[in-house]
């Protein structure tokens, strides 16, 4: 085997179509699937840990995780359905337990879940059979299974109940199930009638609730397996509809209301302030738990707009595949229908109330369709895709990052980037494109008219570029952009083409089963290898360009050299599509169709020697080797970007003859320089002003907290002391207490002793005088016994014969009355029927309330019986001795008792005798007073019927015109609430200003006196300035004559020229002035911004007092409105309910002569 070994690293992409398909090991650790693997990500150091799926399995169905978040089940497709339990604990993924179906025959498994204790697993099956299983997995052992749906109706999510490990939930199409575990079955425990609707998702709220979403955005609740009612999703109406609505509702709805993609709720995840649910595309909502046990819709967050797509709607109209939440509920994750991850933080939702939260990308965006092109460069560690999702991104295999992202209007078919890392080549339909790579875009400079080109490739020094069209490869320079060479000879698509080292040859292959090498310089072909019955995909050059490489359609990776094939490597019945050659020449990678990935040592063995890995779930459309040989990359159809660490089998990388620097230059434009640098300048303007306003924010608060600190600490001492005080004093009395407590319980101790004694010496003496008693009672007792005895035999014979007699007159009278009573029957039977209609509605009722009501009795036997054992016990402990005296004393009672009873019974008998005889008379006459009765009662049941049906139909419609109106008043009170809040934070701040105002008036103040002193002062000096000109002018005349003018001169220095210490004064005054005049001139400025500020914020709130103000006057105005509303229908209500109250008494005040007769057809009718 090659000493070379491939180790998966990274990958980018997410597979889809994978049932809950992202869930949480931790905090921090998110697990999904892609390509053939598991992967685990860590969000935070941002590394992946991968499971590999097995080799034989065909495709991926389903994910699901334990509770505890150690076990991870993995469903794969194949000849023989498998569910892999592997233990996420272990570092590398431990497989524990591969569990099978048995004997049932089962392709797939479509969904499955853990039970809450971990110990269970439940898998639901495919097409056609739709089979569950449940597993006790550990033991790899099939406890149960049942059919729960049929190839019409498909099941989409299975269930544990997570309080309780026997309960199932089934949710599909039409189906709506709860199942329990029992007596070795699953047995459905619920007939809910939902064959129209069609669930797509469900979860548990409760041990008996069950919120259910459906394909058509309705929210249904079911409560023990029976539908409840549907909580509205809409902001505006918020209650919840009666059951008898729902029912209806749910019968008419299929064949009318037709489901919209817009509306689908695909996905529900319950937690523990209430439940989060996808509402639509692009958008979940979270629902909060009220008071009344409903729900309320919260929060709505959607995912953003993609700012690198030109069209608008594509990220926004994703749908919601899966969530999960993280196990302390801090984060919230999903992934869509287009392979996206996506989380936000709980926290903040909560936090940012009034933004709209936008979920963000849990990692990178990744490709959502098959991938086209790859390709990496060499003085960066940058690799280029371009796929099918006309999308371009450029990644970073070593931070893996994506550091650039750009959509289009059109198939991105190639991609091709320049060594330096700065230039990308793209081949789309109409045209080949030659864009920047600049720091925050990708931009065309120059195109190409080179149509459909699904494949491109910069040459190794970056001045030439090949371009393939069809069957034709055009070769480009990059300085010039002319076409230096157009290479024909190819009949079929050109599948791939590789420069050499040197950039003087050319190799490309194509679907018509030819290999060309061709001269760069002249345009010629050096060597060619055709074999038709082979197409090839991929081509590569030796390390040393000496050979060639490729692989087709015939299953076999050839090396070719001087138009001869040298080596065949053969296949496993799987066709390679693409190669790639590492730069050392050690080892050779191919893709296969199946996404496997093959490390093959070179030179190239003569019998099949590789190592294969497991890769993608699709084919592998293009393979790229780093220039430094550390990372093999690997796309494929599946939209997934695989990058593998290339290192030896002690774990080292590979050591390459170049010595490669990757730079960090990045080309920004000037237009981008320039607007960035102005953004920096008003930034840093803006910075500097909040400093300011901050700097004196801070000094208020800093004054007004000291003031409040002075305050609380006077109180504190205050309270402190006088604390102190009363519990001395409580000290002093807990002392006194003590004392007499102690005093007192001495005293009682005395008391009780005497008195013990003198109870155990009365009760001896009480018990010896009994016991005499008791023998003497008990001869007398034996005495009575024979004479009743004696008694009883007599009295028995008398009544057998009376008996035999009576017998025998009745059983005459009864045959008379059997024809009669025929007649009645046929009558009450109409009248069982009507009772019966009756029952059956309220049955349904008392099923529901003997349901609460055999809890609470369960609960209450309980404790009932503890208690009534613990007080057994005390009772037979103290009552001992007196239940011996009490039971001989009953004895002798019971004796008595039965003497008077046969007594009795004589007379009874005698009486009985007489009585029979008289209701043999009054029955007659009984029997046609109840035909009338019934008659008459019937048509007064007919009549009250009729008239319970309309009060109820108005009763029903009275409180379906009340509750709106309530909960619109509930809302109208909540705004003003709401306007109240502003209304005080309005005032707040204009206090808060009214003081900067006051402040600011007594800093103009302090200035306006600095002013008239400088006035002054200016003043000063001009009248010294005029004295001087005059005296000067003075002077003058004395110029003709010296020594006058020299003394005038030198009177005016003395007088006007002050002394040094003068001069020094005069330039510091100077200074002081300047000082004072930038200061004062920055102090008038800041006024005027106050000014200004003032004003502004005085017309808001003035604004905002008159919006106030008038939205107030609306809502008084609408709630009187709605109080005239509510005593109109309080008034009609109370008419209604007195109507009633009349109907009753005249129910209740009919002649006992109808009564006696009414009670007795009641009576036969429950017999």
């Amino acid at each position: 085997m090659t000493t070379v070994v491939a180790q998966s690293h990274f990958i980018f992409g997410l597979r889809t179509g994978v049932t809950n398909n992202l869930c949480f090991f931790d905090e921090q650790t998110v697990v999904f699937p892609c390509g053939n693997n598991v992967v685990c990500y860590n969000t935070v150091q941002r590394c992946q840990r991968f499971i590999p799926g097995s080799e034989k399995s065909k495709d991926m169905r389903a994910l699901a995780i334990s509770a505890n978040r150690r076990y991870l089940a993995v469903s794969e497709r194949g000849e023989k359905a498998t569910i892999t339990v592997f233990d996420l604990q272990h570092e590398q993924g431990r497989k524990r337990k591969v569990v099978t179906a048995g004997d049932i025959p089962v392709g797939e498994f479509v969904c499955m879940a853990f039970s809450p204790d971990s110990k269970y697993l439940i898998g639901q099956s495919g097409d056609p059979e739709w089979t569950l299983i449940l597993w006790l997995w550990e033991k790899q052992k099939v406890l149960a299974t049942v059919k729960t749906s049929n190839s019409n109706n498909p099941v989409t999510q299975v269930s544990f109940n997570p309080h309780n490990n026997m309960q199932l939930c089934v949710s599909g199409t039409g189906v709506f199930k709860l199942f329990r575990y029992t007596e070795g079955a699953l047995k459905q425990s619920s007939f809910p009638k939902v064959e129209s609707i069609s669930f797509l998702c469900h979860t548990w709220m409760t041990a008996e609730r069950v919120v259910a979403g459906t394909d058509t955005g309705r929210l249904l609740v079911f409560e023990s397996g029976d539908l409840r009612r549907e909580i509205n999703t809409s902001y505006k109406a918020l209650h919840e509809q009666p059951d008898r609505q729902i029912g209806t509702r749910m019968i008419k709805d299929p064949d009318t209301d037709k489901a919209s993609t817009a509306s689908r709720i695909t996905a529900i995840l319950s937690y523990s302030k209430g439940f989060v649910c996808s509402v639509g595309l692009g958008t979940v909502c979270l629902f909060e738990k009220t008071e009344e046990d409903s729900y309320r819709r919260s929060r709505e967050i959607k995912i953003p707009p993609d700012p690198h797509s030109d069209e608008v709607t594509t990220a926004e109209r994703q749908e919601v595949d899966t969530m999960c939440i993280s196990p302390a509920e801090e984060t919230l994750a999903i992934s869509t229908d287009q392979g996206q991850l996506y989380s936000i933080s709980l926290s903040s939702v909560d936090i940012s109330k009034e933004e709209q939260p936008h979920f963000e990308f849990l990692s990178q965006s990744f490709h959502c369709k098959s991938i086209t092109g790859l390709s990496v460069c060499l003085w960066k560690p940058l690799a280029a895709t371009s796929s099918l999702d006309r999308s371009v991104r450029i990644w970073n295999y070593e931070t893996k990052v994506l550091e650039l992202y750009k959509g289009f209007q059109e198939e991105a078919h190639s991609v091709a980037l320049h060594p330096s890392g700065l230039f990308i080549l793209v081949g789309f339909s109409d045209k080949l494109r030659l864009m920047n790579l600049v720091i925050d875009d990708i931009r065309t400079f120059k195109e190409f008219n080179v149509r459909g080109c699904r494949e491109c490739a910069f040459s190794n020094g970056g001045h030439m570029f090949a371009a393939v069209n069809g069957n034709i490869i055009h070769i480009y320079s990059v300085t010039s952009f002319e076409n230096i060479l157009t290479l024909k000879g190819h009949n079929g698509k050109i599948r791939g083409v590789k420069w050499s080292l040197d950039d003087r040859r050319l190799v490309s292959c194509g679907m018509d089963g030819a290999v060309y090498e061709w001269n760069t310089q002249t345009g010629k072909r050096e060597s060619e290898s055709v074999l038709k019955s082979c197409g090839y995909t991929g081509v590569a050059f030796s390390s040393d360009c000496a050979t060639i490489l490729a692989v087709g359609t015939d299953l076999t990776l050839k090396e070719i050299q001087d138009c001869q094939v040298l080596r065949e490597v053969p296949g496993d019945e799987i066709a390679q599509t693409a190669v790639a050659v590492s730069h050392s020449g050690r080892v050779i990678f191919t893709g296969t169709s199946s996404g496997t990935i093959r490390a093959i040592k070179y030179p190239l063995p003569i019998q099949k020697d590789w190592i294969m890995y497991q890769a993608h779930c699709g084919p592998v459309s293009k393979m790229e080797i780093t220039s430094d040989d550390q990372f093999l990359l690997t796309a494929s159809d599946d939209g997934c970007l695989l990058i593998w660490k290339i290192i030896d089998k002690e774990g080292r990388g590979l050591k390459s003859n170049r010595q490669i620097i990757h730079t960090e230059e990045i080309l920004v434009t000037k237009s981008d320089l320039e607007e960035k640098t102005q953004n920096m300048l008003e930034l840093k303007m803006h910075l500097e002003e909040m400093q300011m306003e901050n700097e004196y924010q801070l000094r208020l608060k800093d004054m007004s907290y000291n003031e409040r600190l002075k305050e609380i600490s006077d109180k504190f001492t205050q309270q402190i002391q006088s604390l102190q005080n009363t519990q001395q004093a409580m000290r002093t009395e807990m002392e006194k207490q003590d004392c007499e407590h102690q005093q007192s319980s001495e005293e009682l101790t005395l008391t009780h002793s005497k008195e013990l004694e003198d109870l155990e010496t009365s009760y001896s003496q009480k018990l010896i005088v009994e016991h005499t008693r008791f023998q003497d009672l008990q001869a007398k007792c034996e005495r009575m016994q024979d004479d009743f005895e004696k008694q009883l035999k007599s009295a028995e014979d008398h009544r057998v014969q009376a008996l035999e007699e009576l017998t025998q007159s009745y059983e005459a009278k009864l045959q008379e009355k059997a024809q009669c009573q025929e007649d009645a029957q046929q009558q009450i039977r109409e009248f069982k029927e009507m009772i019966k209609q009756v029952e059956e509605d309220e049955d349904k009722m008392i099923h529901n309330i003997q349901i609460k009501y055999e809890k609470q009795l369960r609960t209450e036997k309980e404790t009932n019986t503890n208690l009534k054992g613990e007080s057994s016990i005390m009772v037979q402990k103290v009552h001992s001795l007196q239940r011996q005296i009490e039971d001989k004393g009953t004895d002798i009672d019971k004796l008595k008792q039965e003497r008077q009873r046969l007594l009795r019974l004589i007379r009874s008998l005698e009486s009985d005798i007489e009585d029979l005889k008289r209701q043999i008379a009054g029955h007659e006459k009984t029997n046609q007073d109840k035909d009338k009765t019934i008659a008459g009662l019937k048509k007064k049941n007919q009549e009250l019927e009729k008239l319970k049906f309309v009060l109820d139909f108005q009763c029903s419609e009275l409180k379906k015109q009340t509750e709106p109106q309530q909960d619109e008043i509930i809302e109208k009170k909540e705004r003003i609430h709401q306007l109240q809040e502003e209304l005080v934070q309005s005032q707040k701040s204009n206090t808060q200003l009214k003081l900067t105002v006051s402040d600011l008036r007594l800093k103009l103040t302090t200035r306006d006196k600095e002013m008239h002193k400088e006035m002054q002062k200016v003043k000063d000096l001009e009248t010294h300035l005029k004295r001087f000109k005059s005296d000067l002018h003075n002077c003058v005349g004395f110029i003709q004559e010296p020594r006058k003018l020299k003394d005038s001169v030198q009177m005016i220095y003395a007088r006007y020229v002050p002394q040094a210490d003068g001069v020094d004064k005069s330039s510091v005054d100077e200074d002081v002035q300047r000082a004072f005049c930038g200061h004062r001139d920055h102090l008038e400025r800041t006024v005027n911004s106050l000014k200004t500020r003032l004003t502004k914020s005085t017309e808001e709130h003035e604004r905002v007092y008159a919006r106030i103000m008038k939205e107030n006057v609306t809502l008084i105005t609408e709630i009187n409105e709605l109080r005239k509303e509510l005593r109109l229908v309080r008034s009609q209500v109370k008419d209604y309910k007195a109507q009633l109250l009349t109907y009753k008494r005249s129910n209740k005040s009919r002649p006992n002569s109808e009564e006696g007769p009414k009670k007795e057809p009641e009576r036969e009718n429950v017999s």
